[in-house]
């Protein structure tokens, strides 16, 4: 009976009073019996009070409940679950105090309603934030676009100043627009051809070894602000350099040496500092081992018997291959791969913590072994239905089709599994297009092919197994999504479908396609 007694207070005590009356109680149940009677009666006071409040509510909570009987959705969109979200509180004070707070809370914003809404800056304005200049409201900004400011940078008392005059320029802001406006007015309309020449001539000589020659492409008066910028932050650089913060090459590996491609690399990834801090890096295409030096990888090569990746082959089509990788069975294998992959993403976050995941690692084929094209992990077990964890394609592979067959062999596995896939957020930059590309070629097929009248968002999930978020995300980038006499539609735009089809006619049989019969696969045990 006591242990139920305090899951009651834990449950009810929202606002902090309760809490507080049974810590006092506990604390003075030990001294003395007489002085513990006196907090039970003010909280049997203030719960016969709540009480009788909720007696009187009681019709306009019928009328609630009547009104809405299904259970709130959580955010998933599922009722919630009988363990994580439901209150287990106690059956009857304080489920009539838990009515009672909510229906003091709808007449208070019943009585506010008649107030317009503040509006008076921004959505995204976060109001918690506070300039941090002693004294400052916070209000207008230097610019004198803006009502708020956050910082010290558009602080107008920090700069002396008041909201109303950053709003108005002063006259000597006013004569100074107008004596840079006048300098601007001496920028030349453009190169001479003796100019082209000799501009062209400096770029072909120096390639990217030189800064392009500036002269006579803007006005005097901005290249010399451009100068005075590129001087400062030298000089910036330097300080930092001096205090220890900048080292050459610190943790950075700039190129990395991959079969017979040289690699500019655009990420930082947490290899071993001993070979982070060489700057260029010498990687094995097959078995994916980093080494120090060319020497170490050509002796490597020569007693190197991997020819593809670990695995099993699960699909081939012509010279592209696809092979599944286990992350428990082929532990370093994986982790050489993500910290690979790490060099050209900047979102991944996973290193070394392969084993719950599958790799699928899509190769092409040549006489001298299965050469790396990209590859996808997938979670063995995903909770939310990803289809992705991390997708990649390596540079020397990009814009040439694979990234779209990565995709499409994700939602093939899908299919197989009969499930609804979607990739796992947040996605990087090239991912995001990617993947917009690849459900707008999916819908606009979906339509070209279509003959009913009616289109069901749940039909095209079930056939293409996309998520029918990411459709209606797609329909609404499209301008095919209207919302007309209280019903959502779907616009067939011919015009979209004609350009689609006229542009695989134009790319005509080509080879960057899944082909669903090339694929020798069963899910695995477990998902």
């Amino acid at each position: 009976m006591p242990r139920r007694r305090q899951r009651h207070m834990v449950g009810s005590g929202s606002d902090g009073t309760e809490d507080s009356d049974s810590s006092a109680e506990r604390e003075q149940t030990n001294s003395s019996e007489s002085d513990g009677n006196m907090p039970k009666r003010q909280r049997l006071t203030r719960a016969s009070t709540r009480l009788s409040q909720s007696s009187q509510d009681t019709p306009d909570l019928k009328r609630a409940a009547d009104h809405d009987e299904s259970p709130p959705l959580t955010p998933t969109g599922n009722a919630p679950s009988s363990e994580s979200e439901l209150d287990i509180s106690s059956p009857n004070a304080s489920h009539d105090e838990s009515q009672a707070k909510d229906q003091a809370s709808r007449d208070s914003d019943k009585d506010l309603s008649h107030r317009p809404k503040r509006r008076r800056c921004h959505e995204t304005y976060n109001f918690n934030m506070k300039c941090p200049t002693p004294g400052c409201n916070s209000l207008g900004h230097l610019t004198g676009k803006h009502e708020r400011h956050f910082a010290v940078s558009g602080c107008p008392l920090y700069h002396n100043l008041s909201a109303d005059e950053c709003k108005t320029p002063t006259s000597k802001q006013s004569r100074y627009k107008e004596q840079v406006s006048e300098m601007r007015k001496g920028r030349s309309s453009g190169l001479q051809k003796e100019q082209k020449e000799k501009h062209m001539e400096h770029r072909q000589t120096h390639s990217n070894t030189r800064e392009p020659l500036l002269e006579n492409i803007t006005s005097e008066y901005d290249l010399e602000l451009f100068r005075k910028a590129q001087a400062r932050a030298s000089e910036d650089l330097e300080k930092l350099r001096i205090q220890g913060q900048i080292t050459e090459g610190s943790n950075m590996i700039k190129t990395i040496l991959f079969g017979r491609y040289e690699l500019d690399t655009w990420y930082h990834s947490p290899y071993p500092e001993e070979y982070a801090r060489l700057g260029r890096l010498y990687v094995c295409e097959f078995c994916l081992k980093y080494m120090k030096s060319q020497t170490i990888l050509r002796r490597h090569m020569a007693k190197c018997v991997w020819k593809h990746p670990p695995g099993d082959e699960v699909y081939r089509k012509g010279g592209i291959s696809v092979f599944e990788v286990d992350g428990k069975k082929n532990k370093i294998y994986c982790q050489n791969l993500c910290l690979l992959a790490k060099l050209f993403l900047d979102h991944k976050t996973l290193y070394y913590d392969v084993e719950p995941f599958l790799f699928y690692v899509m190769t092409e084929a040549d006489n001298t072994g299965c050469h790396l094209v990209g590859y996808f992990s997938k979670e063995k077990n995903s909770f939310l239905n990803y289809n992705v964890s991390c997708i990649l394609t390596m540079p020397q592979y990009m814009r040439q089709g694979f990234g779209k067959m990565l995709i499409d062999f994700s939602y093939l596995l899908s299919k197989v599994e009969e499930k609804v896939g979607s990739p796992e957020r947040p996605l990087s930059d090239l991912g995001l297009i990617s993947y917009r590309s690849y459900w707008k070629e999916v819908l606009l097929r979906y339509m070209y092919n279509f003959q009913g009248k009616e289109i069901s968002i749940k039909e095209i999930s079930q056939e293409t197994a996309v998520n029918p978020v990411d459709i209606v995300s797609t329909l609404q980038s499209l301008q095919m999504l209207k919302y007309w006499k209280g019903k959502h539609l779907v616009l067939k735009r011919q015009d979209l479908i004609d350009e689609w089809r006229a542009k695989e006619i134009k790319r005509g049989n080509s080879n960057k396609t899944i082909d669903p019969s090339s694929l020798k696969w069963t899910p695995p045990k477990g998902t």
